[in-house]
Formats: structure tokens, C-alpha cells, sequence
């Protein structure tokens, strides 16, 4: 669709209250599923990033890598093996993890945002100390190196903002019960961190449309919900398997002092753009 010269002034004067909402504002995102397998929707998450942090508003991403890994394992001839949506991780896996996620990974990323104009500087939750876990143990059930997250030490991300970069990182954590690193879900890595950095919004970029009334109906979108809704929701099967744990990062962090939550679908081009610099709102927003 081509825009006249009034619809693209139109476009920018909807967009100012919002840059000056944020302006100055913490939004963390995670960045994962197809908007960062697919080449043309990376582009536009990586130009969405870039944006944002021009027009002021400062960005922390946080990422994820389960394609990548697969692959690696798959190269070394080492089965991926899931347990409640979690990877088992053994300590064979978790020297992929940490190398895929800490190295490659992440300096890609780094690369293609430095590259496009931005600019970025890699961290894994090791660095200094950031992300602190203990071996995850639920009903008995063994995930191997996998942890939770038991503290968050934001010093590091703080700094590189007031440098002027985007920090991106990778989620693998300094271990407190074991000499070892964890493996920890991406997503509840971006919530503890935009706790921690005091964040204005925290985005999940996923690979649907949002929390679907009906899951096999994206029509059926849920724009907003509040936190107080979430029991019932889940009570009536509307918030089930995969999408709990990311409604229950959204929760904890708003409870935190997260003033929102946004679960996005990064097969959108630029559904971060949308989100957080227009009117239009797509995806269910938890406040």
C-alpha cells in the first residue's frame, strides 16, 4: 500500500504522545520463535529495536535460541529431549546451551543490530553476576541443569543503557546450589530482568496471535486482560499448556512494577512498532 505525503505525516503525529510517553523509558523484549528464524521478519524486529532507541526510549532484549541448539545437538549427534515443555538439560546439553546462546547466538544478534545502525552489546547472565539460578525442582520431576531464577542483578544492563547501547541477552545463569550454569527459560528471564531494571513494558514476541478464547480461532483474540482475571481464565481451559507460563511471567511482573505486558505475534512485521508507537494495540495486553 502506498502512502501519500499526508498519510505518512498522519503516521508520525499519531506516534508522538507515545515517544514522549516513553521517552526516557525501559521496554524489555523478548525476542524469539519465527520473528527471529524468518530473515525478512528479523529485519524488522532489528529495525523496530533500532527506532525505538533512536526517538529515546531505551530497549533491553533479552532472546532465546531453541532452533539453534537443536541444530548443534542434531550436529553432535546428542537427541533433544523435552519434559513438560522444558529442554532436559544434562551437562553434555548444557555446554551446547551455553555455547550456542552465549556465542553464537548472541553475537549474531549484536552484529546484525550494530550493522543496521544501532548499537548493541552482547551479556549473558553470567556477566557480573546478573542471573542467579537454582536447580529447578517441581513434583518430583528431574530437568537436569535447568533453573529458576532466584536473583537478578541489573548493575550491567543499567550501565550499557546509560552508555547508549541495547543490551542483548542470552539466558544462561550463575548457579547458587552447585558450582555449574543453568539453563533458563527465556521468558521468565525477561520478566525478572524488566522487574529488576524497572521497566515500563515488558513484550513477549511469540509465533500467535496473543491468548485466544478459542485456540483454534485467532479471531477469537483477547486484546486485554487484567491480573486479576488470569485465575479464572485458566480455570475455564482459555489459558492452558504453552500459554501459562508466558500469562504467568506477564503476572509476575506486573505485580512487580511492570506498568504492562504485551503478548505479541512476531509474524507481524513490525508488531513491535504497532504496539508501542500507535493507537492500533495488537496482541493481549496484561495489565
Amino acid at each position: 500500500m502506498q502512502l501519500n505525503h499526508s498519510d505518512r505525516a498522519q503516521v508520525l503525529v499519531e506516534a508522538l504522545p507515545y515517544i514522549q510517553r516513553y521517552y526516557g523509558k525501559t521496554v524489555v523484549i523478548k525476542y524469539g520463535g519465527n520473528a527471529m528464524i524468518s530473515e525478512e521478519l528479523r529485519k524488522d524486529v532489528i529495525n523496530d529495536i533500532i527506532l525505538l532507541r533512536l526517538v529515546g526510549i531505551n530497549v533491553v532484549v533479552v532472546h532465546g535460541g531453541g532452533p539453534e541448539i537443536n541444530e548443534m545437538l542434531q550436529k553432535t549427534g546428542k537427541e533433544s529431549k523435552f519434559i513438560n515443555g522444558l529442554r532436559y538439560t544434562d551437562e553434555e546439553t548444557m555446554d551446547v546451551v551455553q555455547m550456542v546462546l552465549c556465542g553464537k547466538v548472541n553475537k549474531n544478534l549484536v552484529m546484525t543490530l550494530n550493522r543496521a545502525g544501532g548499537q548493541a552489546v552482547g551479556l549473558c547472565g553470567l556477566d557480573g553476576g546478573m542471573l542467579k539460578a537454582a536447580r529447578r525442582e517441581e513434583n518430583g520431576v528431574d530437568y537436569g541443569l535447568v533453573g529458576n531464577i532466584v536473583s537478578v542483578k541489573p548493575k550491567i544492563i543499567l550501565d550499557a543503557i546509560k552508555d547508549g547501547f541495547v543490551p542483548v541477552i542470552s539466558t544462561v545463569a550463575q548457579g547458587t546450589d552447585a558450582e555449574t550454569s543453568y539453563n533458563v527459560n527465556a521468558d521468565t528471564a525477561a520478566a525478572k530482568i524488566a522487574i529488576a531494571v524497572g521497566a515500563e513494558k515488558l513484550i513477549l514476541l511469540t509465533d500467535i496471535r496473543g491468548l485466544l478464547r478459542d485456540r483454534n480461532n485467532e479471531d477469537t483474540l483477547i486484546s486485554q486482560i487484567k491480573v486479576s482475571e488470569v485465575p479464572g481464565l485458566v480455570e475455564q481451559g482459555i489459558i492452558s499448556g504453552g500459554m501459562i507460563p508466558k500469562i504467568e511471567c506477564c503476572v509476575d511482573a506486573v505485580k512487580h512494577g511492570v506498568h504492562r505486558t504485551h503478548i505479541l505475534d512476531g509474524r507481524i512485521p513490525h508488531s513491535i512498532l504497532i504496539e508501542v508507537l500507535s493507537h492500533a494495540g495488537i496482541g493481549t495486553m496484561i495489565s
